[in-house]
């Protein structure tokens, strides 16, 4: 499942994105998604759902959703395979919406449609007649009990549908730290995607009595590492921590980059094949902003991910809103990351790190820099890759 080492993803939508005919615009673009270097791009939750951006699934095979419909998703699909983009489908699963009332009064049935559950489905602390849930719930909703036998056959069977019938490849396990990751492992075992990512996201620590960043952040990167290891590590994990000590770094502490041992100090220090690193998503940013990275600081951000060990992921909004100058500045990027082969098991060598500067050297192919400070590599062999505000980049 991981023998590709060399994923760019790119994730192709924002919180806005059911207004616009979604499908239809990735559609006019997958020539340059694909020309761009991306090898997946996720996708929104295309499912049938309450709420517009797909985060509250009722009938989860239905395919009409406010991105457009089940015909037009099919072409997405189709264009995308044609240009060897993988297609990666958002999988809603910690909760559902019901269709009918239950035992005591809550919609926890599931009455008329595909997959038409009962009140055991729903966890006992939604409203069901399952077990308590295993991590935290998601409010609002039934959340899904996947201890019941018959929960798990059904979802098996929707993503196995997903795969073959449908034309995803890929796999983002939404909310993950609603239910337990060793579902997930029998999940991907049995419906079989080429790559999958969990969205296993908690806070990282603050000192009082500012909400200062606490420079070690040990603790947090162990716990999204000890998700991808109950998963059986079958599934890789996005490196919240890399985002959240990242955005720090970028104002002017950069060393914050470097932790006590000399490594990066998220999840790629640790364990980089299975770290998916970002910058912002439609929850972090967007409309959203609930943890926004510094906007003046964002292909700082891209010159640290796209030249560091990990799989990065670029998003829409950066790459397509922004205008042509961050669109072509985050395609050198990537460009460089492919000609100098540079990939998630990279080995990286941090030279500085300090609160202007911070320099590496990445498999001794790739030096790089971002801050105010100046620094360049020594020795004649490295060329000037690309440059910009606050960042440059050289190879051999």
């Amino acid at each position: 499942m991981f023998m590709l080492n060399k994923h760019l993803f790119l994730q192709a939508f924002n919180w806005e994105s059911h207004k616009h005919d979604w499908w239809h615009n990735l559609e006019r673009k997958v020539g340059d998604i694909a020309k761009s270097g991306f090898t997946s791009a996720w996708l929104p939750p295309a499912t049938n759902s309450l709420s517009k951006e797909g985060y509250l699934p009722q009938n989860l095979y239905c395919l009409d959703s406010s991105y457009g419909s089940h015909n037009g998703l099919i072409s997405l699909l189709k264009k995308m395979h044609q240009h060897k983009v993988r297609a990666m489908a958002d999988i809603v699963i910690n909760h559902r919406v019901g269709t009918a009332r239950g035992r005591g009064g809550a919609y926890n049935r599931y009455d008329g449609i595909p997959m038409s559950w009962d009140e055991r489905a729903i966890t006992s602390c939604s409203g069901g007649l399952g077990s308590r849930s295993y991590g935290e719930n998601f409010h609002g909703v039934p959340n899904i009990d996947h201890s019941q036998a018959f929960v798990r056959k059904d979802i098996i069977g929707w993503l196995k549908w997903l795969r073959k019938d449908i034309g995803f490849q890929d796999f983002r396990f939404d909310f993950a730290k609603g239910y337990d990751p060793k579902f997930v492992k029998e999940y991907v075992e049995e419906s079989k995607p080429v790559f999958s990512v969990g969205e296993y996201w908690d806070s990282c620590n603050y000192s009082a009595p500012d909400s200062r960043l606490d420079y070690n952040q040990d603790s947090h990167r162990q716990r999204i590492i000890n998700w991808i290891d109950k998963t059986g590590q079958v599934s890789a994990a996005f490196d919240f921590t890399t985002k959240g000590i990242l955005q720090e770094a970028v104002k002017g502490q950069l060393w914050r980059l470097r932790d006590s041992q000399g490594k990066p100090p998220g999840v790629i220090g640790w364990w980089p094949s299975r770290a998916v690193t970002f910058i912002e998503n439609h929850d972090t940013g967007s409309t959203q902003g609930h943890w926004p990275f510094p906007s003046d600081h964002v292909i700082e951000g891209y010159v640290y991910i796209l030249t560091h060990p990990g799989i990065p992921t670029v998003f829409y909004d950066h790459f397509y809103d922004w205008g042509n100058s961050y669109h072509n500045q985050i395609v050198k990027l990537m460009d460089i990351r492919c000609h100098q082969d540079i990939h998630s098991r990279s080995n990286i060598k941090i030279l500085e790190a300090r609160s202007d500067l911070y320099a590496a050297k990445i498999d001794d192919k790739v030096c790089m820099k971002i801050g105010d400070g100046s620094w360049c590599p020594s020795g004649r062999e490295w060329t000037l890759a690309a440059s910009g505000n606050r960042y440059a980049v050289w190879h051999k």
